[in-house]
């Protein structure tokens, strides 16, 4: 076997297990390390935007096990980010939870909303499927703005949040310490998803994704499966929605636009369909590349990025996941020899 096919290393564990770390494992390690390090060195609001990204990255991830996983196309995500972060928000301000335990109950929120969505969804498929969910989102920030519920969500002038100081009396500033928690947050929320992809149910996902006949003859339960996706997904984003809200310390209905849902798409289509790590990097796309674009022109900021968004995806049609994934293959087995 040439030596170039094994990049794996081996390593003992106490209980006398032999564990193979290939270069993608070893890649991850590194990069959680590079994450955990970063807000030592850099100053608060670009602590701020990272942890926005990893927000953001947690949102796309939950879309991603919808639509990339299970191949149901949603344009209404932005509507569960907004119950998510209305949640932590009525329950911090209002309720006096503390506001770890509103993630929790964001996600489970949301959950009930999301699989409740897709039963009535189960009709649909497609464009009409991203059409119902596309009315939604534009439903949801007029909805907020109700006068029946404006004593819990404050109306049009929303809710402000207090931002929590860093516990046990550890030397952090409040942004280092949300970051912190919200890197946290998002390795456990992927560590969960990708052991869903890679179990039994992650499977029939993918069936049902690939061939839909196929998988209910294989006795697949496909109208089970889809709501349960819609309410997983739906789950990740709430959560997302409350850190965000926790992070930014405010929340108001036109915060939570049908563009909010755009932003969603695109980091996931950059970041790789299907492609789990995919998230991270769609997430630093749509955080950093708008105000990339805005450095170069303000007045045609939006021309700028839109061309990127082109640019990208005809130079990777994959998006940033395949090219990532063609760098792994390349150090897995090298330059294909000269025959």
């Amino acid at each position: 076997m040439d030596a170039r096919e094994d990049s794996s290393v081996i390593a003992q564990t106490p209980a006398g297990r032999t564990v193979r770390i290939g270069a993608r494992g070893w890649s991850g390690i590194v990069v959680v390390l590079v994450l955990a390090a970063l807000p030592l060195f850099l100053a608060n609001f670009t602590v701020f935007q990272l942890t926005m990204m990893l927000i953001y990255a947690i949102a796309i991830l939950g879309l991603n096990l919808l639509t990339g996983i299970n191949g149901q196309f949603s344009l209404g995500h932005g509507a569960f980010y907004a119950i998510g972060a209305y949640t932590a928000a009525i329950l911090m301000e209002n309720v006096g939870l503390a506001y770890g335990w509103t993630l929790p109950a964001a996600g489970l929120i949301c959950f009930v909303s999301g699989f409740l969505f897709g039963l009535p969804a189960l009709r649909l498929e497609g464009i009409y499927l991203a059409l119902a969910t596309f009315g939604l989102a534009v439903a949801m920030p007029q909805l907020l703005k109700l006068s029946v519920i404006a004593p819990w969500t404050g109306g049009v002038q929303g809710i402000v949040i207090m931002k929590p100081d860093a516990p046990f009396g550890l030397p952090l500033s409040q942004d280092q310490w949300l970051y912190y928690f919200t890197l946290a947050v998002a390795l456990v929320l992927y560590w969960f998803a990708t052991n869903l992809v890679a179990s039994r149910s992650g499977r029939a996902l993918m069936a049902i994704r690939d061939n839909p006949l196929a998988a209910r003859a294989m006795g697949v339960n496909s109208a089970l499966y889809k709501s349960l996706a819609f309410g997983v997904s739906a789950a990740f984003t709430g959560i997302a929605g409350a850190l965000g809200a926790i992070v930014v310390q405010f929340v108001a209905p036109d915060s939570f636009t049908f563009f909010l849902s755009v932003t969603l798409l695109v980091g996931l289509v950059v970041g790789g369909v299907g492609w789990i790590p995919g998230a991270f990097l769609g997430g630093a796309f749509v955080l950093f590349v708008p105000n990339l674009a805005e450095s170069v022109s303000k007045g045609l900021s939006g021309a700028v990025y839109g061309v990127m968004i082109i640019g990208l995806i005809y130079a990777m049609p994959e998006g940033m996941g395949g090219l990532v994934k063609a760098a792994f293959r390349w150090l897995a087995h090298g330059k294909p020899r000269k025959t």
